[in-house]
């Protein structure tokens, strides 16, 4: 046990012309007018509360509470301070030197600093669109969209980076209220934005010529996503049917219809082995979370698949087209396969907040998730290689083991029963 002094007050140990003798007997110490919390405060280490050990105290009826500090209640308001008998302090007293924490392999140090800092005032970002061909990004406030840029300069420092904000580039989308969607088409050559008032906009780019707008709309925009050939736009609303929109008419295509209970969520463009397309929308009906797939000649729906029971938050499509991913709002992430829509990878838990965002990497060998908790995970979605002989070797090898033995001890039976 060790005496630490109370949460509140001065934690400074006292002068040491103010302390007493602490090799004075009992009985001078019962003559001593000092009382108990004082000598509590006295007898105190120097390090503060806050620098004690972790420690772990049992209490009945709860087992071991985890945490930094618990404080026990001590006679006369003084504290007990219990320490953590842990592997630390076991490596401690067996001579054993601390464990140093774990790095992982090809860690660079350049991803524990922030690179550059830009201050955005009060203001918080709610919607990021990065361009493909490195023009900056845009980046989505409550009262309009900025374009932030970024420069590399010279040095030997290969991670320096500079933002500037770009006032003149989006006059065009300063007081247009808060963007709910903003995304670039694959080629950088189109920006799209829908607005929280469900008006739509999209300009070529950099220019910013109008293609397309739709002001007179009732519902908010919540996604929005372009073909790879830069030939369609699909909108999703808070309400209502999709809609695909022709850019090369600036006029709609077709209303994707939703079947009763459905609330569209996310909308996806996908690229087949045979680079035909396919739209993958998430849809929310009743408790159930599902992906449906449509087909980009006809605007018909080729099949749905319950996936999920929780609120769908995230999505994403793999580059080659073979996976699909979603996030949900109790921070677990999923991975399917795109043709049959079977879970391939479930990691439950991955984050502690909802799940904000998902992209895979450019070869689909990894996804990127990204959290309300301010946390970024990596996770590999390659399928695990076996080092040694899978379970059903194993199986088929015991099985045929079994019947050589018993045809070894019953071989004259068998024998005997075979037709002369």
């Amino acid at each position: 046990m060790i005496l630490a002094p109370p949460l509140s007050g001065d934690h400074r140990p006292p002068p040491a012309t103010a302390t007493p003798s602490l090799s004075c007997d009992r009985a001078a110490r019962r003559r001593s007018d000092l009382r108990l919390p004082d000598l509590l405060r006295l007898l105190a280490p120097t390090r503060t509360h806050h620098q004690a050990l972790p420690i772990r105290r049992r209490c009945r009826g709860y087992g071991r509470v985890p945490g930094p500090v618990l404080p026990t209640s001590a006679p006369h308001g003084g504290t007990w301070w219990r320490r953590r008998r842990g592997p630390e302090r076991r490596a401690q007293r067996a001579g054993r030197r601390r464990p140093r924490p774990r790095r992982c392999r090809g860690a660079s140090s350049a991803l524990t600093r922030a690179l550059f800092r830009l201050g955005t005032e009060e203001q918080v970002p709610y919607r990021m669109a990065v361009h493909p061909r490195g023009d900056g990004v845009l980046c989505a406030f409550p009262n309009g969209c900025r374009l932030v840029r970024w420069e590399s300069p010279e040095g030997d420092d290969q991670h320096s980076l500079v933002l500037r904000s770009d006032q003149e580039a989006l006059v065009k989308l300063n007081d247009v209220g808060l963007q709910l969607a903003v995304s670039f088409s694959g080629e950088g050559s189109i920006l799209a934005t829908g607005g929280e008032d469900g008006h739509l906009r999209v300009f070529k780019w950099p220019g910013m010529e109008t293609v397309i707008e739709e002001p007179n709309a009732k519902t908010s925009v919540k996604d929005l996503s372009f073909s790879s050939d830069e030939m369609f736009l699909v909108v999703n609303r808070s309400s209502g049917p999709s809609r695909v929109w022709d850019l090369k008419s600036s006029e709609a295509l077709a209303n994707l219809p939703r079947e009763q209970g459905e609330i569209f969520g996310f909308c996806r463009f996908s690229t087949k082995s045979d680079n035909s397309q396919i739209l993958f929308v998430t849809a929310m009906q009743g408790d159930y979370g599902k992906i449906i797939s449509w087909n980009t000649s006809s605007w018909t729906r080729i099949g749905s698949k319950k996936v999920t029971r929780d609120v769908i938050s995230a999505f994403s499509v793999s580059p080659d087209g073979t996976l699909l991913a979603i996030g949900n709002i109790e921070g677990s992430i999923s991975v399917l396969g795109s043709r049959d829509m079977r879970v391939v990878l479930t990691v439950k838990k991955a984050h502690l907040g909802i799940v904000t965002t998902l992209v895979f990497s450019q070869d689909s060998r990894a996804l990127l998730s990204t959290s309300f908790d301010s946390t970024a995970r990596v996770t590999s979605t390659e399928s695990p290689k076996s080092d040694g002989i899978s379970l059903w070797s194993m199986v088929l090898a015991i099985i045929l083991g079994i019947l050589v033995y018993y045809y070894m001890q019953h071989k004259e039976d068998l024998l005997a029963m075979l037709p002369q």
